[in-house]
């Protein structure tokens, strides 16, 4: 067996078992739901603090910054599933006035780089993850003896988007791929790769309209779209930052894919552009 073949084996085996994981999580109910992406947020803000510690002109405190998505994330749950009152946000406000206070007593001479990436690793990695509760937890009916109601199947949705996206891309991209979509940053994807995605999700929206009625066909299209275009964004801002940090995968946890960022990249800007699309459908 050759090295590409055992390459090309582990992936498919890590890509298996990371979908079934992610896939049984949320839709086993609300509390796996929470357990999951407890660990998710942890281990991506983690990354994400390695990465940027390895430059000479930041040094970011990883275990404030780790606790605090983590917090962000429970305080989005307990919100959104009616639990806590709003209230429950006061201690991530205090985490992040700390982690400003604490730069004054470090004497570090790169204090705005640390509270710069600080801050990142909330809004880029942490806010995304948290967001993805207010789409998990719709009104319930009428006849429910609590006002809200956990619909793993919308959450799950983005990433079943974003997945059929990638495999559409992949499949079209490698066999008509000829016009680089954005070369300097992502060489590998062509336009044609993209518009091969975007199709295969737009044919994965319409399936799932006809198993769940909670969207209408076109709202179904309307978040297959979304995620698809903010999705193919995401992963080109991960790749520039990889570019910036001259680092070729962000981690290396998982076996043939890298590490957390290199798998969750496209969702940290689908999930808050999808809830501001599911938001908008409650207006109208």
């Amino acid at each position: 067996m050759t090295a590409k073949t055992q390459n090309l084996l582990l992936r498919t085996f890590t890509g298996l078992l990371f979908i079934t994981v992610l896939t049984g999580g949320i839709l086993l109910g609300p509390f796996t739901y929470m357990a999951l992406f407890v660990v998710i947020t942890a281990l991506s803000i983690r990354e994400f603090c390695s990465l940027v510690n390895k430059r000479a002109d930041v040094r970011i405190n990883p275990f404030i910054c780790t606790i605090g998505g983590v917090y962000l994330f429970l305080a989005f749950f307990g919100f959104c599933s009616q639990v806590t009152p709003s209230g429950v946000f006061i201690p991530y406000l205090v985490s992040i006035i700390y982690l400003f206070i604490t730069e004054l007593y470090t004497d570090r001479v790169h204090a705005l780089n640390n509270w710069a990436y600080s801050m990142l690793s909330q809004m880029y990695v942490a806010l995304p993850f948290a967001l993805l509760c207010v789409p998990a937890f719709q009104n319930a009916p009428a006849y429910h003896s609590y006002p809200v109601e956990y619909v793993g199947i919308l959450p799950l949705s983005v990433f079943i988007f974003l997945w059929s996206n990638d495999t559409g891309a992949y499949c079209i991209g490698s066999l008509f791929g000829r016009h680089k979509l954005f070369f300097s940053i992502s060489p590998n994807k062509s336009w044609e790769g993209a518009v091969g995605g975007g199709v295969t999700a737009l044919a994965v929206a319409l399936l799932l309209s006809r198993f769940f009625d909670i969207l209408s066909p076109v709202q179904w299209v309307g978040l297959a779209l979304t995620v698809v275009f903010f999705g193919t964004w995401g992963d080109l801002v991960e790749s520039l930052m990889k570019r910036q940090l001259g680092v070729k995968d962000s981690g290396a946890l998982l076996p043939g894919h890298g590490g957390m960022l290199d798998r969750f990249d496209s969702s940290l800007l689908a999930i808050p552009a999808s809830t501001v699309y599911l938001y908008t459908l409650t207006l109208w």
